[in-house]
């Protein structure tokens, strides 16, 4: 199988593109996949490293908004994998028109040439903030999304429009909706590597309003595993979520993540919460239990345990990043006060 993976330098994608590779997913035999990615500042070519040198891979630096490129790229694909988004609501709060841009229009540009090149198969991979927030019990896919900050808003534009091209055009497309995710190669501005590598420098690290807030979480080997089968059989104009078990409020993790690295609440400083930030998220995973075998395999405590150590261990990896989120985060900072002036 040829596989088109959109945004496949990124922090899922790359794993997904990993695994697929070294045969460490199901039906991943004789895959052949083709990266397609932006390398923005949360890419990085060195998440591709270790498979670099196989056979069946092959990079195409671009913009899936480039539908000239897109048409080359998706030409001879037998599936898109669908990664490729802007996906941090704190920055999505400063600058939405590139996440209207990249989220949305990116999609359409993709779905368009995988009706024009027949393409089989198509997964979009999104998430559960499109739902926005719940106090008790968890979505099922079929509740109606009702996102809250712009980051989800264009998730769920985009998911929208991945049914509609199944239910208007016939495209084989299934939609993908997971909570959060954390393991190695996640960009240092994430909660769970932004703490970590806070903690390893002696950096305090900031935890938002009353840390009340609420995620399940999700290892990412884990959901790439559960995309690969829905991939291979999930049905087409289906919602599929994806989740980890493991229920936490931001104080609990953040009580894990002290006690990983040794250090204690002083290293904690409490920050005015931001815009719009859902209280709760919870998926309901019974389907792509009952109709896929997915289950969860990786306990948080050894994920995490294993994520503490590799970031331990990779200072190289995320210490060049840190500097360019400060630098990207200021340029965004410096446009909004632009806009608002």
């Amino acid at each position: 199988m040829k596989i088109l993976v959109t945004g496949g330098a990124g922090f899922i994608g790359s794993e997904f593109v990993r695994l697929n590779l070294m045969g460490k997913l199901p039906f991943s035999s004789g895959v052949k996949v083709t990266v397609l990615d932006k390398l923005t500042y949360s890419s990085n070519l060195t998440n591709l490293a270790p498979i670099t040198h196989f056979p069946g891979y092959r990079f195409v630096e671009g913009d899936t908004c480039d539908a000239m490129l897109v048409d080359e790229v998706v030409a001879g694909q037998d599936a898109i994998v669908h990664f490729a988004a802007e996906t941090h609501v704190d920055r999505s709060i400063l600058a939405p028109g590139q996440f209207v841009q990249t989220n949305v229009l990116g999609t359409q540009v993709l779905l368009d040439a995988a009706l024009r090149h027949g393409v089989s198969r198509f997964v979009h991979v999104s998430t559960d903030e499109v739902y926005g927030s719940i106090d008790e019990g968890s979505w099922t896919e079929e509740s109606p999304v009702a996102p809250n900050v712009p980051y989800a808003a264009t998730k769920a534009g985009s998911d929208l429009l991945a049914l509609a091209y199944h239910r208007t055009f016939g495209l084989d497309v299934s939609v993908t909706r997971c909570t959060n995710n954390y393991g190695w190669y996640q960009f240092p501005e994430k909660v769970i590597p932004l703490f970590v590598t806070n903690l390893l420098d002696g950096r305090p690290v900031p935890l938002y309003g009353d840390g009340a807030n609420r995620r399940d979480w999700l290892h990412v080997s884990d959901h790439c595993r559960a995309i690969q089968l829905v991939l291979h059989g999930g049905r087409a104009g289906e919602v599929y979520h994806v989740g980890g078990g493991t229920e936490l409020t931001n104080v609990e993790l953040t009580t894990r993540l002290l006690e990983a690295c040794g250090v204690g609440w002083e290293m904690v400083e409490h920050v005015p919460d931001r815009m719009g930030h859902d209280r709760r998220y919870s998926l309901d995973i019974s389907k792509i239990r009952r109709e896929l075998g997915y289950e969860p395999s990786i306990r948080f405590e050894d994920g995490l345990a294993m994520t503490v150590d590799w970031y331990r261990g990779n200072r190289s990896w995320w210490e060049p990043l840190r500097a360019r989120a400060a630098l990207s985060r200021r340029e965004e900072s410096l446009a909004q006060a632009g806009r608002v002036a």
